[in-house]
């Protein structure tokens, strides 16, 4: 017999500043690619991520009690190999998408197509059952998904290379649903913030090797000082901070309820895309991203909000967030 697992505000206070810094992410890391090249600032974020997330670990152990779980070499090899998908190839197409189109694009393409892309995944695997509600949703959102990249190009401030900066941020949305889906492999034996911590730390290992040359070629003296600002900001907010908080949340909520919650990131994104870099939407992109959201909305939710976490409900899944973002 399970019981009902009681939470209060705190785990959704948790996840309401996740997706805020997630939100924020996209538009300060569109000022960094502005002045380095986009393997440099994937380095950047993910390396001084997975410094804060192995110092995030190491407090997570000692303030944890008695015996350390042991980690066996097959899972860190799990984690690890995740890591190249999630954290290396997904950061290289997300980080050239940004530096060929606006923000404010990443924000709505990457948080609102990973869950799409996922749920038509395990639809296709019949993983999960085809509800009406759920094949509804997928066709809004796919219809959403043309009307937006058919604005991308074809009005004022879009253009081919818009157009193709967009189709990179699809790219690493397909990237990071697949890295969603092998998260449930992942974390057969290991915590989530472990997982997370080997997947990143073996992603920015990756990242630096691609990145070296373009590196020796930047004049790092030379950088301005708010750029430098926005490196800390990634690496620590978005990229660290939030995947520990993410995981603390839907510890005590669950998936299903932090993945309503995600939704909260597009809008937080081109707000502040909006705001700090005076981008915009044309007319179709508009009513393409509102569409998308519609039916990544009723894909997602199924017409229904979820029921509350149980203490017999399965962990969160390693990758269910866009750590990217």
């Amino acid at each position: 017999m399970t019981s009902t697992v009681t939470t209060g505000p705190r785990p959704y206070l948790l996840l309401v500043t996740t997706m805020l810094l997630w939100g924020s992410g996209f538009s300060s890391s569109k000022v960094i690619v502005d002045h380095l090249p986009h393997p440099v600032v994937a380095t950047l974020r993910f390396g001084g991520g997975a410094l804060a997330l192995l110092v995030a670990l190491r407090l997570a152990r000692r303030g944890g009690g008695g015996e350390r779980p042991r980690t066996s070499r097959r899972d860190w090899a799990r984690a690890a190999g995740a890591g190249v998908l999630g954290v290396f190839v997904y950061n290289l197409l997300f980080f050239w998408g940004l530096s060929l189109a606006p923000a404010i694009d990443g924000s709505t393409i990457v948080p609102v197509m990973s869950p799409v892309l996922t749920a038509s995944f395990l639809l296709i695997t019949r993983t999960e059952r085809a509800s009406a509600a759920r094949v509804a949703g997928l066709v809004v959102g796919a219809a959403g998904a043309v009307i937006f990249f058919v604005g991308s190009g074809g009005e004022a401030g879009g253009g081919q290379g818009r157009l193709a900066g967009d189709l990179l941020f699809l790219l690493s949305a397909f990237c990071w649903a697949a890295f969603t889906l092998l998260g449930r492999r992942v974390l057969a034996g290991i915590e989530p913030l472990r997982a997370t911590t080997y997947a990143t730390v073996s992603g920015a290992i990756l990242l630096a090797l691609y990145s070296a040359p373009a590196a020796v070629e930047v004049a790092w003296t030379e950088m301005p000082a708010h750029v430098w600002l926005n490196v800390v900001f990634v690496a620590l907010g978005p990229t660290a901070v939030a995947n520990v908080l993410y995981y603390r949340g839907i510890h005590a909520v669950g998936p299903a309820s932090a993945s309503i919650m995600m939704f909260v990131v597009p809008v937080v994104g081109t707000t502040c895309s909006a705001l700090l870099l005076g981008e915009s939407f044309g007319t179709v992109q508009a009513a393409g991203a509102a569409v998308l959201l519609v039916g990544a909305v009723l894909a997602v939710t199924q017409g229904r909000l979820p029921a509350r976490r149980r203490a017999a409900d399965p962990e969160p899944v390693a990758g269910e967030s866009p750590s990217g973002h």
